[in-house]
């Protein structure tokens, strides 16, 4: 083992516990603790979240205004190199997510003639919200670990569904990590230390900047609109929803391999929107398309935002306000066998094609108990019927299982599967 890596073994995993004691101090004065459904809402855009608890950050967690999400490929064939890179990761996020530098001795630190412990650019800069979330995809458990026999059933591969146009280079990934703040330099700065710290064992496979949450995950927000100038996931799961988020988000005990108890399914899907055709269409066509008002955001038929959507209601004609291939009516819980999804998706812009058209959409993530029985029939549905399917293409896809939370500073993430 190298020297750097025994010094950041040595004392990063003590800093952890100096970062834990912090974040149960700001989990204590919320009067609340961990990463439950109840966790400590973050006050402002500069606090710290909480990185210990019950279930990893970064899921119920009020959605922040931005992103940068990373899959990467793992390029050792050695289980305890692995095993290593997560503790080291872990106590490094530990350390970001409470606004402290990524390693002991920091950006400045160390000696002048080594590398220094943290790339620097988030030097000054508070916490700002972030959250790290891990997932493990489904080609880590391949026969390089010896996880065949570890990787959950809820983990068999997604369907093709009708229109994907997927990219195999920025899809999969045998780990993937979600850095959300309220300021895109943390969040860059987190993956960029994580990828340092990583060198020799992992690379980058792709990576996916966000702006502007298109989803609300708790009552106190409000609800944003995505790039087509509709709001979004106004009924998306919320962290409020307690008894919801039992039944639909959190694996359970006896749900499958016991590692991934109190986990979630992530799938990530990149959905780029054909916006200057969108831009051209009639205000009534894409009102019927979303089967919703563009400005208040109410359901058609219905006057506020939050009224329960009517399926049955019909105008003055005799024809429902809801089409059959609205994408409220095919993505609706009712049609789906009470189906919920916890959306944290996030615009993108990704510059232009070279043709004069945008690069721009939905980067689209959702948290559930089991994909193959909320996702999959959701998405097909969607992808068969949805009339929003003329101005949208899907380019990429992700599926991660993503454990339960690090309970402490003697816990890592992975500790249940690797051990």
């Amino acid at each position: 083992m190298s020297e750097r890596i025994s010094r950041r073994k040595l004392f990063g995993l003590g800093a952890a516990g100096v970062a834990a004691a912090g974040a149960g101090v700001v989990a204590l004065r919320a009067g609340e603790g961990g990463q439950g459904p109840t966790a400590a809402r973050v006050a402002s855009a500069t606090d710290a979240v909480p990185f210990y608890g019950e279930h990893q950050a970064g899921i119920v967690t009020p959605a922040q205004d931005r992103l940068h999400f990373v899959a990467f490929d793992v390029i050792t064939d050695k289980k305890a190199e692995l095993d290593e890179l997560m503790q080291e990761w872990t106590a490094a996020a530990a350390r970001m997510t409470q606004g402290r530098e990524a390693g002991t001795f920091g950006a400045v630190g160390g000696l002048p003639e080594a590398p220094p412990d943290d790339t620097g650019e988030a030097l000054g800069l508070p916490a700002s919200g972030l959250t790290l979330t891990v997932g493990f995809g489904a080609s880590l458990f391949d026969d390089r670990f010896g996880l065949a026999a570890r990787r959950p059933a809820a983990m068999a591969p997604l369907p093709k569904f009708p229109g994907d146009a997927l990219l195999p280079e920025i899809s999969g990934g045998d780990i993937c990590v979600q850095a959300c703040a309220h300021d895109p330099q943390v969040a860059v700065h987190a993956v960029r230390n994580l990828a340092r710290i990583g060198f020799g064992r992992v690379s980058v496979r792709w990576s996916q900047l966000g702006f502007g949450r298109t989803s609300s995950t708790s009552r106190a927000q409000a609800t944003p609109r995505n790039l087509m100038g509709f709001k979004d996931g106004t009924n998306n799961l919320k962290l409020e929803d307690e008894a919801l988020l039992a039944e639909q988000l959190w694996v359970a005990p006896g749900d499958g391999q016991d590692w991934m108890t109190g986990g979630s399914y992530l799938v990530t899907r990149k959905i780029r929107m054909m916006v200057e055709t969108w831009d051209r269409a009639p205000l009534d066509e894409q009102q019927q398309i979303f089967g919703r008002d563009k400005g208040e955001g109410a359901p058609l038929g219905r006057k506020a935002e939050f009224d329960p959507v009517d399926f049955n209601a019909r105008d003055a004609a005799g024809q429902p306000f809801i089409k059959a291939d609205a994408h409220v009516r095919l993505a609706h819980p009712s049609s789906n066998g009470n189906a919920h999804l916890l959306r944290r998706g996030y615009n993108y812009v990704d510059g232009s094609d070279g043709l004069g058209r945008l690069d721009a959409g939905l980067f689209f993530m959702a948290y559930q108990r089991d994909p193959h029985r909320q996702f999959v029939p959701i998405q097909l549905s969607l992808a068969r019927h949805d009339a929003l399917n003329e101005y949208i293409k899907h380019v990429s896809s992700g599926l991660f299982a993503c454990p339960g939370g690090v309970r402490d500073a003697g816990d890592y993430w992975g500790r249940t599967l690797l051990t």
